[in-house]
């Protein structure tokens, strides 16, 4: 089952929304495709060429800034473009590599993390639209902004609203000079 949360790329100046995949969902998606392709957030393509080097489970354990314990947990995929431009790996492969790290890791059923080399080892969201997968934009957010001070929304006002006192200026006692 997809998840209710909703990933958001921007593309050629509009807003496309995908559902978060978690492994069960990749799984099925694998089962129904007869090749492998991965987008970018900016439209481009993952070389076809490219390996996944690492199918784990990863367990952040930490606190928040308003003193609230968190733990989180993804299935992690690490993709990887080697030199041998020859090499393809087929669904059933990763469909096979993904069962053996859930019987051997104990890897459950969580949302996917996928890392993948650009100028630096990047995070994405992965979700699956036309025929492909899609590496989607993960974003840093204050989990605690109703306790550390940081406001949800900024207060929206009209100028039209806005009031100035009026103060005497430039007479003793005026604190204006």
């Amino acid at each position: 089952m997809l998840l209710k949360k909703f990933d958001v790329n921007y593309r050629n100046n509009t807003i496309v929304k995908y559902n978060i995949m978690k492994l069960s969902d990749l799984k099925k998606q694998l089962s129904n495709i007869n090749e492998l392709t991965f987008m970018l957030p900016n439209g481009s393509s993952v070389a076809k060429h490219f390996h996944v080097t690492e199918v784990g489970q990863v367990t952040k354990h930490f606190i928040d800034c308003g003193g609230t314990v968190r733990n989180e947990k993804v299935v992690s995929f690490q993709l990887w473009e080697a030199e041998d431009v020859d090499h393809r790996l087929e669904p059933g492969k990763l469909l096979g590599i993904i069962n053996l790290s859930e019987k051997v890791l104990g890897v459950e059923d969580a949302e996917i993390e996928v890392e993948y080399q650009g100028s630096t080892i990047s995070k994405y969201g992965l979700a699956f639209t036309d025929q492909h997968f899609m590496l989607t934009t993960k974003h840093t957010a204050c989990l605690a902004s109703d306790s550390c001070g940081n406001p949800t929304e900024k207060k929206k006002i009209a100028l039209a609203d806005l009031t100035v006192e009026k103060q005497a200026c430039c007479i003793p006692g005026g604190k204006c000079c």
